[in-house]
């Protein structure tokens, strides 16, 4: 039998055994087939970036963003109560939801289409649950580094109305209604039609990450299908374009690194 800890990994692990992920190039693409991949029966998990038994130190993580996994959970079934220190930890939900309780007294529903932002901080406990009898739980899991260790544990959630363009979710100030992230990060919602364009201004000091959500996107003339990613760097503008037909959402997460 597979242990829990298996499958989630340690985040007080993560903090010393990645090491920090090299620069980033221009445009290097990683296709969703590429990705890591575990199947424990309730639990179909695909890793962009080395996570638990999946190890490849090709993809250790860019910057300060360490795990990018796109989880399907079974009616329910669910994670149990489990351990994080030291981490930001985002939870976007693509279909059905999730049933979660911690340590800090939060039981929540999280439904399609809301963010859920974690600072596990000195340690929390919680658990992810589907609560669905028929409908299957499908989401994607983010780790990200925070600033500095020892932060008081905290929890946000929060539904942003569905827009064109792109559309901020998570700063370090918490500008604009965006929750608040312990990192010189932000992370950026992209939701394009079919021909639409949209721009981000990269600086030479930092860089991107794309992670394609759902439909088909390009970068700068990149072509990105669902579960496709793509670390850039570039003293540029980012040039997205929705690609997909009218009744495909073009949907992708940008995340702006140091």
């Amino acid at each position: 039998m597979v242990s829990l800890h298996h499958i989630l990994g340690a985040c007080t692990q993560c903090l010393s055994h990645y090491p920090a992920a090299g620069a980033c190039i221009m445009i290097e693409i990683r296709r969703s087939n590429e990705r890591g991949q575990a199947n424990h029966g309730w639990l179909q998990s695909r890793h962009t970036f080395s996570f638990a038994n999946y190890y490849d130190p090709e993809h250790m993580g860019v910057s300060a963003l360490r795990v990018i996994n796109d989880d399907k959970v079974i009616p329910g079934r669910g994670f149990g109560t489990h351990g994080h220190q030291d981490m930001e930890i985002i939870s976007y939900v693509k279909r059905g939801t999730i049933a979660h309780k911690d340590s800090m007294g939060h039981v929540e529903h999280l439904p399609a289409g809301e963010f859920q932002l974690m600072t596990a901080g000195t340690g929390i406990t919680h658990s992810e649950f589907n609560p669905s009898t028929e409908e299957p739980l499908e989401f994607l899991q983010i780790w990200i580094l925070p600033d500095r260790r020892g932060l008081e544990p905290g929890y946000q959630q929060k539904r942003f109305d569905p827009r064109n363009g792109l559309q901020l979710i998570a700063s370090p100030d918490a500008r604009d209604g965006s929750l608040r992230l312990h990192q010189d990060a932000l992370l950026l919602q992209l939701r394009l039609s079919a021909g639409e364009e949209a721009t981000h201004v990269i600086s030479a000091d930092r860089c991107a990450y794309v992670h394609v959500v759902s439909g088909g996107i390009s970068v700068n003339g990149t072509v990105l299908s669902a579960g496709d990613g793509a670390t850039i760097r570039a003293d540029d503008v980012l040039e997205f374009v929705g690609l997909a037909s009218e009744d495909v959402i073009n949907e992708a997460l940008l995340f702006d690194l140091p």
